[in-house]
């Protein structure tokens, strides 16, 4: 199945061992991951900033992605509907990508619940979720 890891999941999996590092590692065995330039973006300064990666690995986390996901240009949404335009352009990749959920720990996302028939989940859901859909 497509879906879309929010920029804090793959932080999350890059900056630590634990459930986001798991289930990165499950959805690139046995699931289509879809990203965008702007989730990597994000995920690039993050990783170099807060997180002080050195550039080299940052490129290689970047680079990594790009050769297991499908990068997409986010699709425009006609009106906002998060209170963070950074969460809207989440929403907006998993739609370009034809995403069927969203898997993230960010609270304005997760309250939607659904968006345009994409499930947004949290990590520590995503295997009861997974079992039962499929």
């Amino acid at each position: 199945m497509r879906l879309v890891l929010d920029t804090n999941v793959l932080i999350a999996a890059f900056i630590a061992r634990g459930v986001c590092s798991d289930l990165f590692a499950h959805c690139i065995a046995r699931h289509q991951l879809v990203a965008s330039d702007f989730i990597l973006a994000e995920l690039r300064e993050h990783l170099a900033g807060k997180f002080k990666f050195a550039a080299e690995e940052v490129d290689e986390v970047i680079a990594f992605l790009r050769s297991t996901a499908e990068v997409f240009t986010p699709a425009g949404l006609e009106v906002p509907v998060c209170r963070d335009a950074d969460d809207d352009m989440v929403l907006a990749t998993a739609v370009a990508g034809s995403a069927k959920w969203i898997v993230t720990g960010d609270q304005d996302l997760l309250v939607l619940r659904e968006f345009r028939g994409i499930r947004i989940i949290r990590p520590a859901d995503f295997a009861e979720v997974e079992s039962r859909e499929a």
